[in-house]
């Protein structure tokens, strides 16, 4: 076939198709006519209709969209996806530099480069031998969905690369990160197009470039011009350039679109200078953008400055100010979230921000009410904090009539009725009712989670379907359920109701610890779960306790330990708790002086920080205290070693500090082996 002069023909063709693509989608340089363009594709698809077995992906042909999937699938990144810290003056990028200077020197020295933060969706793209295979979203930073059939019908994105035989060879595997978005000019003659054909017209590009690829059918996709611009390497089989500004001229050399807008600067006093231009220029851009990124040009050197969390610090986003409108507070909701934190909101007159209409704006909390001030029927000033979420910025005074009403937060939870909880020097009131309608499906569904009681089978699905058919009220009542009532509900046969109620029965035999984290009590996780119990025999042992005996234990403070008797104390948790006790679920904990003191970790408290190669998070829980160790959360002069894996967090710098000693996990199993 290597021969066939057709194949060659066809192979010749497919090259020159994704060339003048490149040329008028990229470079929006064409040098062939539309007519001539038509041509090329027509014959191409002649021999693709003679050959079907020669069509492979990265044929143009194959832009358009295939069949409507079911469901997307869950795709894991090479490495994580990470977000951006933010600043929003100049005096949040100095004092950037300045804290990114103490941790390197170099910094001081170093030269930047700006890139427009798009608002657009995050995708992650993969390339083996050239050959587009597979693109994701961004999803949660580790994991994300699999929307390549989608990607491949953005013009703009090469199927093959480098489009340019002449660009520098490219890895055998590449895996790079870039926005999709959509340029306004087209957003408004999509929404020109939809009016004139009686539709109703989109309200902000974001929105309409995200919702499109997460379309289960590409064709529609494929109907919605949407563009994208790559700007980092996330994963590479070979060497790359060891500047940010050589990498963005190399994607652009391999076909891959980069933004007009990047701009290389000398030094620090040459970003200060450019924000002041981005931000003149910021409505003349062809897109929305909600900032400018700063990144240190130097790749080895922003690698070497680490993580805070999730943000790495060696770039920052510099966000352009949110736009700012007026209008009139209607009145204030509160709402009752599925964790019981009272949140009140502002119903307004609606207006337009941004492109979006806006009807509801968050009040923060109700001390934020108090301290501006803000009254129902006030003018206020509503902002789209980063063009996203409206939220009020406080009441113009001097337009207030005198018929103004003060708000008064609510005693009682409005889902409930019953009274809400608020610990001193803390912002939220919560309701802690353990049955509140409002929370009943989260905390049904924190309670069988698998960190807690671990009742497998019981998703959220299932736990949505037991609250709306009133067969369960709150977590004790799965203990009570029986066949006859699972068997009335959709999509129950005979096995599965016996599965899952094998699964509850199975859940009684969880250790206290799990009881407890499954309670719900605000500022109790597992690790704070594992103290208690090892401190109190049983549930009632623990209903019992004064705050001052729960201070003594390490790590309770006085705000977790009035949230723990205030739960206890609460006549509709003890009913709960009555409940469980009457379903048989009640275990006990053996004392400490019961635990083995032979075990190899006996004594020593470990903290894990960053993704380890051979253990989930929970796996090296598990394991290490199966071992005798404690495992907490947080590094302290208490800690014995910190576990450290790939990409670690803040926990290394503060273990650092105070000097607890940092292993790998080779050097754990050097560890277990010598105390065995």
């Amino acid at each position: 076939m290597q021969q066939d002069p057709l194949f060659q023909e066809y192979e010749n063709l497919k090259k020159q198709i994704h060339y003048h693509n490149y040329r008028y989608f990229v470079l929006d340089a064409p040098v062939i006519s539309d007519a001539e363009y038509d041509r090329l594709v027509l014959r191409l698809k002649q021999i693709e209709f003679s050959h079907p077995e020669w069509v492979t992906p990265d044929s143009p042909s194959q832009r358009v969209g295939g069949m409507p999937l079911e469901k997307f699938n869950k795709v894991r990144h090479p490495s994580p996806i990470l977000s951006l810290a933010n600043g929003f003056t100049k005096a949040d990028v100095l004092a950037w530099i300045e804290r990114i200077r103490k941790l390197d020197p170099r910094v001081a020295d170093a030269d930047f480069v700006l890139e427009p933060k798009i608002d657009g969706l995050t995708v992650v793209l993969n390339y083996q031998n050239g050959v587009f295979t597979q693109g994701a979203t961004r999803g949660d930073g580790e994991v994300g969905e699999d929307i390549t059939a989608n990607l491949r019908t953005i013009r703009s994105l090469p199927l093959v690369i480098p489009v340019n035989p002449d660009s520098p060879a490219v890895p055998d595997w590449l895996v790079v990160r870039g926005e999709a978005f959509i340029f306004l000019k087209d957003f408004e003659e999509l929404n020109k197009r939809l009016a004139q054909s009686g539709e109703k017209p989109y309200l902000n590009p974001r929105n309409t470039a995200a919702g499109s690829l997460r379309q289960l059918d590409p064709s529609l996709t494929a109907s919605r011009p949407i563009n994208i611009y790559v700007y980092s390497i996330v994963a590479s089989s070979a060497p790359l350039p060891q500047t940010q500004w050589d990498l963005l001229q190399t994607l652009k050399s391999w076909g891959f679109p980069v933004a007009r807008e990047i701009k290389y600067c000398r030094s620090i006093e040459d970003v200060l200078n450019e924000l002041d231009t981005w931000l003149e220029k910021r409505d003349a851009l062809p897109y929305e953008a909600d900032g400018v990124v700063i990144k240190v040009n130097n790749l080895e050197l922003a690698s070497s400055l680490g993580y805070v969390g999730k943000d790495p610090r060696g770039a920052l986003a510099f966000k352009f100010p949110a736009r700012e409108v007026t209008t009139r507070l209607l009145d204030i909701g509160v709402n009752v979230g599925r964790t019981g934190v009272l949140t009140p909101y502002a119903i307004l007159e609606p207006v337009e921000i941004g492109g979006v209409v806006v009807k509801q704006a968050t009040l923060h909390n109700f001390d934020f009410i108090r301290e501006k001030d803000i009254r129902i029927g006030d003018h206020v000033m509503v902002k789209r904090a980063g063009d996203v979420i409206p939220y009020v910025i406080g009441p113009i005074v001097e337009m207030r009539t005198g018929e103004e009403k003060v708000f008064t937060p609510p005693e009682v939870c409005p889902a409930c009725g019953q009274p809400v909880s608020h610990v001193e020097g803390e912002v939220a009131w919560y309701c802690v009712n353990v049955t509140c309608p409002a929370q009943i499906i989260r905390n049904l569904e924190h309670f069988v989670s698998r960190g807690a009681m671990d009742i497998v089978g019981l998703g959220i699905k299932i736990v949505e379907q037991l609250v709306e058919s009133g067969l369960v009220h709150s977590p004790a009542d799965l203990y009570f359920l029986r066949k006859e009532d699972l068997l009335k509900l959709e999509g129950f046969a005979d096995k599965k109701a016996e599965n899952i109620l094998q699964s509850i029965r199975d859940s009684r035999s969880r250790p206290l610890s799990r009881l407890i984290n499954a309670l719900g009590i605000r500022g109790v996780g597992e690790v704070m779960a594992e103290e208690l119990a090892r401190h109190f025999e049983d549930l009632e042992h623990l209903s019992n306790a004064t705050v001052e005996e729960l201070m003594e234990i390490e790590g309770v403070g006085p705000n977790i330990a009035k949230s723990i008797v205030d739960w206890f104390r609460r006549p509709v948790n003890q009913e709960f708790l009555k409940k469980l006790r009457e379903a048989g679920v009640w275990p006990t904990e053996q004392k400490p002086s019961e635990i083995r003191e032979e075990q190899p970790l006996a004594g020593l408290t470990f903290v894990v920080t960053g993704t380890l190669k051979e253990f989930t998070r929970d796996g090296i829980k598990s394991y290490l205290e199966s071992l005798g160790a404690k495992v907490t959360d947080s590094v302290s002069k208490n800690t014995s070693y910190l576990l450290v894996g790939e990409n670690p967090g803040s926990k290394l710098e503060k273990a650092r500090q105070l000097g607890v000693k940092l292993i790998s996990e080779e050097e754990l199993k050097q560890i277990i082996r010598k105390n065995k």
